[in-house]
């Protein structure tokens, strides 16, 4: 078993806090990294449009991953939040050693 990541954009602080805080006491994550703001150019509905959002990036295993992107889209207040999860390929045995003792049942 090994890592995984999963990469978040938020409308706010205060949500993406909220969710983090969840997770944690889920232990669908060992750790959220809340980023300052991002500037976000998308298509919407047709139509070009731009946002400041904050991203998130949240570590958790290979294993919890299925469950953590099901979970947050339920706790995103976006209708059609971005949620895109990945398996890592390389992580420090510290890192991952982490990671398993953090999130083991």
């Amino acid at each position: 078993m090994g890592a995984a990541l999963v990469w978040c954009p938020f409308p706010d602080t205060d949500s993406a806090r909220a969710a983090a805080g969840l997770l944690l006491d889920e232990r669908l994550i060992a750790c959220a990294n809340i980023m300052g703001a991002v500037e976000s150019h998308f298509i919407w509905e047709g139509a070009r449009a731009s946002g400041s959002e904050v991203g998130v990036l949240f570590k958790s295993t290979a294993g919890r991953l299925e469950a953590l992107v099901e979970r947050l889209g339920e706790l995103h207040p976006y209708d059609t939040p971005a949620i895109n999860g990945w398996l890592v390929d390389e992580s420090h045995p510290a890192t991952l050693a982490w990671l398993m003792d953090t999130l083991s049942d």
